[in-house]
């Protein structure tokens, strides 16, 4: 039996069906009541009469003076305060006392609706409505350094914006912003809150008009890379995506999950393997010291950067003749239809196609010069010394320790020995197939003076300090490898020698205190990869140099004795330090000073890109760098 409805729940049902529309719905509604009422209290008046005493010769007011009369009642509750007559008092006392509680809550509607409106932009989940932008989508401890660098290459655009898309509170993310880049220069910030994986939230970023995309992997979770994998599917098979290539950069954490990455990213996007470079990077600068600051003055915006610029008429030109046609930027090599030719012969011929690829402080500043001429009689003739079996310590274990060590064995020579001290397995690393170094694991604490004082660390070559970011929050484990560095310290005072020691800090805020230590070198693995990031993110085609420069095959950066250079105390200009690296098969790009090693206000001593018709003398200690093939 069916069951007969009502018009009350009839009446219920539409009132609920009109509530649930919202604010609009429900103003609309209460303007039509609010309208209702003051017409039905108009005609009772005008009906019965209920006027207040009339002058002599005046007649009533019309039905419509009486609704006009009883709307300013009901807006403004001190309009009756002269009626006269009691009928007519009290149908006005009804219309303002109605009028009150309808304006009151009309007034009430519309301060929800604005509340309301005010908290859904907080959240951030307007449309960005910008083109030709920077958008990073994710969020880490990485997020504030990508965001100054692109902020720094972003000062000669005239609308630069740089928009950020996380799951975190928009209100949050622009508050630590502002605290950790608190000068975003002529860039504009813009964040909003969404999942980077779900289509819908990602076109709250409009993807589709940026100029280059960073993808940033999550801090939680056990699975980071299957978080970044999935944010560049929903790029590149989203079905309103635009119709041309996306400019992606993203960090993958594993090497097991490249392959993945690739066949996502296809040709659209370009992973940086974040382990292997700081394990690459890591190894190398254990081996000479400096080299990490190197490696951040190209990569970051504040100084040199590694340009690319067409110069078709050196056609014909030597590698070496465009070298010496440049006096305040320095040629490392060239790109040939889109491959990379780092540090190639000195007489290889450059085509008129051909892009250089220089260093330089700026692309303004790329501009030829009248070639220099070398001073031949400052050209050292010292024989290169052949490399010896190195020792090297390592204080500490981390998951990058394999790939550091598997790195290592291919600079080194044989014969080379690695100790390890860390509370791990002693069998941990028996898998790795090594053809040059012999691993030695012994259990025990890197922090404890009596553990250091112990391995007799003055027999070592090079010593390592890596920090334990599997097991232990950032602060702690970078405290730890403080305590370790300080104990480092008073060893190498005490008994007079000067230890080669490098170590891996995971705060770049903590790198000035551990300044004290006077460790040769810290290599800050987030900053580095945050550097990375964003030099490959304003310029795809450096994805090639950086993944040549930081692999062991080809052509790498190395700080080499001066004296293998150039003469000992004899003032030469850099134009004989090229000449002088030309005769190696090398290419000269900058000195470090030992005089400044330890001064971090002179950059560790280290210069990139120096003017070639200055004039500098070189003595014990001081380095060249180089490019070389080994």
């Amino acid at each position: 039996m069916i069951q007969q409805v009502t018009w009350r729940e009839r009446f219920k049902y539409w009132f609920d069906n009109v509530m649930s529309r919202g604010a609009p719905a429900m103003m609309v509604l209460l303007g039509l009541a609010s309208l209702l009422f003051i017409a039905l209290i108009a005609a009772i008046v005008s009906i019965f009469g209920l006027f207040p005493p009339l002058e002599a010769g005046a007649s009533a007011p019309t039905f419509w003076e009486v609704l006009w009369g009883n709307l300013m009642r009901t807006l403004d509750s001190g309009t009756m305060g002269g009626d006269e007559g009691w009928g007519f008092r009290v149908a006005m006392l009804v219309v303002t006392i109605g009028g009150v509680i309808l304006v009151a809550s009309l007034i009430g509607i519309i301060s929800s609706a604005f509340d309301s409106k005010v908290d859904e932009l907080r959240k951030g989940k307007s449309r960005v409505l910008e083109t030709d932008h920077t958008l990073i989508l994710g969020w880490n401890a990485q997020v504030f350094a990508v965001i100054s660098e692109i902020c720094i290459a972003n000062e000669s655009r005239k609308r630069a914006v740089i928009v950020v898309l996380s799951e975190h509170d928009k209100v949050e993310m622009e508050e630590q912003i502002r605290a950790r880049v608190p000068d975003a220069r002529r860039t504009r910030i813009i964040c909003r809150s969404g999942d980077p994986m779900d289509l819908t939230d990602l076109e709250i970023a409009n993807p589709h008009t940026a100029r280059s995309i960073v993808i940033l992997a999550p801090t939680e979770g056990d699975d980071p890379d299957a978080t970044v994998i999935k944010t560049a599917l929903a790029l590149t098979n989203n079905p309103r995506r635009k119709a041309g290539a996306y400019h992606i950069v993203a960090e993958i954490r594993e090497e097991r999950n490249l392959e993945a990455a690739r066949l996502v990213g296809r040709d659209e996007a370009h992973w940086v393997l974040a382990a292997d470079l700081i394990s690459r990077i890591t190894v190398q600068t254990c081996r000479q010291s400096g080299l990490s600051v190197v490696y951040t003055e190209l990569l970051d915006f504040d100084g040199d950067e590694i340009y690319f610029s067409p110069q078709p008429d050196l056609s014909g030109k030597s590698y070496f003749e465009a070298q010496l046609a440049f006096a305040e930027c320095s040629v490392i090599g060239y790109s040939r239809a889109g491959t990379v030719f780092l540090n190639p012969s000195s007489d290889a011929k450059l085509e008129g196609s051909d892009e250089l690829i220089l260093i330089a402080s700026d692309d303004s500043a790329i501009s030829r010069s009248n070639p220099g001429t070398p001073d031949l009689s400052a050209i050292s003739d010292v024989p290169a010394i052949p490399a010896s079996a190195e020792r090297t310590l390592v204080l500490g274990c981390n998951a990058q320790l394999g790939v550091m060590l598997s790195e290592l064995d291919q600079y080194v020579s044989i014969g080379s020995s690695v100790l390890i001290v860390a509370d791990i397995d002693e069998n941990l690393f028996a898998h790795l197939s090594l053809e040059r170094v012999q691993i030695t694991v012994q259990r025990g604490d890197p922090t404890s003076r009596a553990v250091l004082d112990d391995l007799d660390v003055a027999q070592y070559h090079h010593i390592i300090v890596l920090a334990n970011k599997e097991s232990l929050a950032p602060q702690q484990a970078d405290a730890r490898t403080l305590v370790t560095l300080l104990h480092l310290r008073d060893i190498a005072d005490r008994v007079g020698i000067d230890m080669n020691v490098v170590s891996e800090m995971i705060d770049h805020r903590n790198r000035e205190l551990a300044e004290v230590t006077k460790a040769d070198d810290f290599i800050v693995s987030d900053k580095l990869i945050s550097l990375m990031l964003s030099q490959i993110s304003e310029n795809k085609q450096l994805a090639s140099v950086f993944e040549q420069l930081f692999s062991s095959h080809g052509s790498e950066i190395y700080l080499r004795p001066a004296e293998w250079y150039v003469k000992p105390d004899v003032s030469v200009n850099f134009y004989t330090v090229l000449e002088a690296a030309r005769q190696r098969g090398e290419t000269a790009i900058g000195y470090r000073l030992n005089a400044h090693a330890r001064d971090a206000k002179s950059a560790y001593g280290v210069t990139v890109n120096p003017s070639k018709s200055g004039m500098q003398r070189f003595g014990a200690g001081d380095k060249i760098i180089v490019l070389a093939e080994n």
